[in-house]
């Protein structure tokens, strides 16, 4: 189980890092957009939907990492004993229905992945970029987000999650 652990974590490590790095690009390519367009005046046709495609796989990719770090917005008015068995519980509640959440929205956004995919649907831009590319990253993400909240609900129970959030000023 911890091989599995380590690959999970692993895996969302490298996909909120490359999100960062995704949005990063996009400030790069927005600012040259504004550059050709203001200072050169001639706009680019490839910025706008290559910096949308990299914005949603940006803010895909990186949900499973910001829950890795526990990173999100927390309300813990509660149950502050981290090492209280209603801690536990209530961790593992929250982390189902997230894990939950991101089944369903897996699920439905691979049938939709696959349909457009099989369809060969592409974005009604000058590029014509396959719909494949952005669509997938609803599937990708959501479903590395499940696996990662199925990991911390591990990670509570074994004693290895971390629960202490006002070390990293979340409070």
């Amino acid at each position: 189980m911890q091989a599995l652990t380590n690959l999970v974590d692993g895996l969302s490590e490298f996909f909120g890092i490359l999100a960062g790095w995704m949005f990063f690009a996009v400030g790069i390519f927005v600012a040259y957009e504004v550059f050709m367009r203001y200072a050169l005046t001639s706009p680019t046709v490839w910025v706008d939907e290559i910096a949308r495609i990299f914005q949603v796989w940006g803010t895909f990719a990186a949900t499973a990492y910001v829950l890795k770090h526990r990173q999100h917005i927390i309300i813990d008015l509660t149950f502050r004993d981290v090492h209280s068995l209603q801690r536990r519980i209530v961790e593992t509640f929250s982390l189902l229905v997230i894990a939950v959440f991101g089944c369903v929205a897996a699920k439905y956004g691979w049938d939709i992945w696959l349909k457009s995919t099989l369809a060969g649907h592409t974005t009604d831009s000058y590029l014509a970029v396959p719909k494949t590319f952005t669509q997938s990253a609803i599937w990708v993400g959501f479903g590395l987000l499940a696996l990662q909240a199925f990991v911390e609900i591990y990670k509570v129970w074994t004693g290895q999650a971390n629960l202490q959030r006002s070390e990293l000023g979340s409070h």
